[in-house]
């Protein structure tokens, strides 16, 4: 298919998908996606792996003109409807990476949402491991656990970016997206919390990877891949990512359809590759490569899954603009970043930027190590600018959202170091113990989110 430009080029789409978490009047967790999404009754919106978990799916458009404000209007129309909705079923609607209010004894199989696929995928797991999942997170403070299940997965909660390229560009849009990842973890870290300790700033990253990791100490020793995986290293073809997918890692979920993909080739129809887009779907890249069909016509996309859930859709909206800019300008430059820069040095951001946010120091071509906001401020905003200028988006939207960047980096603050300063003041001086200092933070959050202001101006009392 590659070979015969089968591919769907003429109006490339963005997407966007945001996952949810659903606290009850206390800020806890509330296990109860089945009846919200009853209530809700809103096909955009699906269940995710855990009960306290939901996801919503915009439609996708071309992203020129007004694109953000179409965005943002459809978004907030949804979210409006729903969260009213929810509220009937005893919930609330919460984007954040990292929902501060659970615990470990939230971390249960009958904490996950009552679908098949999930009960097989966790099976499969712990199959392939033969023990249980070991959690191990050194940041400000130490995390230390097991689980028998996935469900720890489940606490990580995203907003998901999707491009639509053609096979020719999509290895630059590619590396583009890995070469940021490090900056985008950084300015919109949102997860500094998990059961209770306050540990990376985007801690959503590290417990991912450790949560559905199938390997054990042998393997990992080895050198076996893990299945939440960074890569290592550019690529020339998207081809390369489908290979390493199929060479390094078995299938999780022992599924075939009836299709014969040479068959409808040969009938000039495209097929759905159902069995290549399940695998696709359980190794989770934070640049997955996805084919898709839709109408008759087969497409590929970036799906960029850096990102966290929230703090509002405003903020959202900004981030995708950073995004979708600077990985534009980035993939068409004559010499691109990564010729000049290693896949590790790339690697190595978005492990600082994860696990230090507004305070990683992050590795440039050209500048050296440098802070990420002085990074973002100096050098990446501009050609985000540029970006948005070669989609075609309005001069007032394109101004607007990474205004909103900008004044982040400004500022210092963004939706992790806010929810650490509002913690620390409620529960350093001893009035509240650690969990209702968490609940009220989170109920502060909440609020702040449903105002829809930018996270930067959130105040800490």
């Amino acid at each position: 298919m590659l070979q015969e430009s089968m591919f769907d080029v003429d109006q490339p789409y963005m997407g966007l998908e945001i996952e949810f978490n659903l606290i009850d009047e206390r800020a806890d967790p509330a296990l109860r996606n089945a009846e919200v999404l009853d209530a809700i009754a809103d096909p955009a919106f699906q269940t995710e792996l855990a009960q306290f978990n939901i996801e919503i799916n915009i439609d996708p458009r071309r992203l020129w003109g007004v694109a953000f404000k179409e965005f943002e209007d459809d978004l907030r129309d949804h979210l409006n409807g729903a969260d009213a909705k929810a509220r009937s079923a005893g919930a609330r609607l919460v984007m954040v990476g990292i929902l501060p209010t659970l615990t470990t004894e939230h971390m249960t199989l009958e904490a996950l949402s009552a679908n098949p696929r999930y009960e097989l995928l966790n099976e499969q797991i712990f199959t392939q491991r033969g023990e249980d999942v070991r959690i191990s997170i050194d940041g400000i403070e130490r995390l230390s656990m097991t689980s028998d299940s996935i469900t720890p997965e489940a606490c990580c909660t995203s907003t998901q970016l999707h491009v639509q390229v053609s096979p020719e560009t999509f290895p630059a849009y590619w590396n583009a997206a890995q070469s940021i990842a490090g900056v985008q973890a950084a300015t919109s870290a949102n997860s500094p919390f998990l059961f209770g300790k306050e540990l990376w700033r985007e801690t959503r990253i590290t417990l991912f990877q450790q949560a559905i990791d199938t390997r054990t100490d042998e393997l990992k020793a080895q050198g076996v891949r893990p299945r939440v995986w960074f890569g290592e290293r550019w690529i020339s073809s998207i081809f390369d990512l489908f290979e390493e997918n199929a060479r390094y890692f078995p299938a999780l979920l022992p599924v075939c359809e009836d299709e014969d993909p040479i068959e409808m080739l040969d009938r000039g129809r495209a097929p759905a590759l159902h069995e290549l887009r399940l695998h696709n779907g359980t190794i989770y890249r934070w640049n997955r490569p996805v084919y898709d069909v839709v109408h008759g016509k087969p497409h590929l996309r970036v799906e960029n899954r850096v990102l966290p859930a929230g703090p509002t859709v405003v903020d959202t909206l900004a981030n995708a603009a950073f995004y979708f800019g600077l990985v534009r300008q980035l993939a068409e430059e004559e010499r691109p970043v990564w010729t000049r820069m290693s896949f590790g040095a790339a690697e190595e951001n978005f492990v600082a930027g994860s696990r230090d946010g507004m305070d990683a120091q992050l590795y440039w071509p050209g500048i050296g190590t440098i802070a990420a906001p002085e990074l973002v401020l100096r050098k990446l905003l501009p050609l985000a600018h540029q970006g948005l200028d070669r989609w075609g988006v309005d001069a007032t939207q394109r101004d607007w959202l990474l205004g909103l960047i900008e004044q982040r980096c400004l500022s210092g603050q963004n939706g992790a170091s806010w929810m650490a300063q509002t913690f620390h003041r409620l529960f350093d001086d001893g009035r509240m113990d650690r969990m209702d200092a968490l609940r009220e933070m989170t109920r502060r959050y909440a609020d702040n989110m449903s105002e829809n202001v930018p996270v930067h101006t959130w105040a800490i009392d």
